[in-house]
């Protein structure tokens, strides 16, 4: 889960989902154990449920996922939005906090393990 509280902005969001799904899962060690080669053998897909879906840059989404392999990102309508206070000077434009929610798949090609 990922929240923007301020600024509206639903890549924030996204980032932060995608940050703690990947926070949440020991694969990575796991995999780096078998000697796998991230670029060849590993697949990273997203999917992102987030208010407002068609504003996410889907690049900066990427970045967020930190290693060298095949990704793809799906950004749907979903999460959630409610409502909080305009503090102009944190950059807010309504009173919405944006809630993504994330859901990361990490694929290893069979014959590598």
């Amino acid at each position: 889960m990922g929240i923007d509280q301020h600024g509206q902005d639903s890549t924030k969001a996204s980032i932060k989902a995608v940050k703690d799904a990947i926070s949440r899962v020991c694969a990575v060690g796991l995999l780096e154990l078998f000697g796998l080669d991230f670029e060849k053998d590993v697949k990273v897909e997203a999917l992102i449920g987030v208010p407002y879906p068609e504003k996410v840059d889907i690049e900066k989404v990427c970045e967020a996922i930190p290693l060298k392999c095949e990704k793809a990102i799906t950004v749907v309508s979903g999460g959630l939005s409610g409502p909080g206070i305009i503090l102009e000077e944190f950059g807010d434009k309504t009173n919405e906090i944006l809630i993504a929610l994330a859901f990361i798949t990490v694929y290893v090609r069979r014959e590598s393990i």
